[in-house]
């Protein structure tokens, strides 16, 4: 999955315009803010950065962390443009390791939907390990139902401001396989054509929440996108006491 966003990376945060990142990013720090006195964190699944940057600017110490150079280079990129000092580095959730704990961990949009159904208790084993006592872990996943019945055996296209693509998606015994033809403009007018595949995993909430039980977090909370239902998107929290 390294090389799955190699196209994608510089236009990540602009062809998710629609996700609201804004009002997203608020929920999030409101839900950090009532959990407890942190002050550390590590965005998991980072991106391009964004909520990483939201984060040091909130006040919060915070690094990121993915498994695509190409997304890290242009997280890099945006922090410096922003005037945010904070590390990205390489890594894999499934085999996270840090050098000191944090006292909270965040992975937004879809980063859990890429970790297979066998490898969901061990990633989270490893969050748990990263975070402080009385820590806790902020991520979303997008719903079985989502996967199923929106995105599922269906195409998906969009014709932008310099960038054109074509979303193909084809479902699985466990979740579905995206197959995504980007055309990028160049400097010189002339566009080339990238392609890229994405696997998802389609997990139900009762799954993510045995995983994270099993993985030793003490108390789950699970609501809907944003505190609506449930139906398309679950927001999870999970803290060690």
């Amino acid at each position: 999955m390294a090389d799955s966003y190699a196209a994608l990376g510089a236009w990540f945060e602009y062809l998710n315009a629609d996700c609201d990142y804004l009002t997203w990013s608020q929920y999030l720090l409101n839900k950090i803010k009532k959990a407890g006195d942190f002050q550390s964190g590590l965005d998991i699944g980072c991106g391009n950065g964004y909520f990483t940057r939201v984060l040091n600017k909130a006040g919060y110490s915070v690094d990121g962390v993915d498994i695509s150079p190409a997304m890290l280079s242009v997280a890099k990129q945006k922090a410096a443009k922003e005037g945010v000092r904070c590390e990205f580095l390489v890594g894999d959730i499934t085999k996270l390791k840090v050098c000191a704990k944090v006292d909270f961990c965040t992975a937004v949009n879809d980063c859990i939907n890429y970790v297979p159904k066998d490898k969901l208790k061990s990633a989270f084993t490893r969050i748990y390990a990263a975070t402080n006592a009385n820590g806790a872990f902020f991520f979303d996943i997008s719903s079985e139902n989502k996967l199923r019945n929106v995105l599922g055996e269906n195409l998906f296209g969009e014709d932008g401001d310099g960038i054109t693509y074509l979303w193909f998606n084809s479902q699985t015994d466990d979740g579905v396989i995206m197959d995504l033809t980007f055309f990028v403009k160049g400097k010189n007018g002339l566009y080339e054509r990238f392609d890229e595949r994405h696997v998802q995993y389609a997990h139900t909430e009762r799954e993510i929440t045995d995983a994270l039980y099993s993985a030793g977090f003490a108390r789950v909370e699970a609501e809907g996108h944003l505190g609506g239902d449930k139906s398309e998107r679950i927001q999870f929290a999970a803290f060690k006491r």
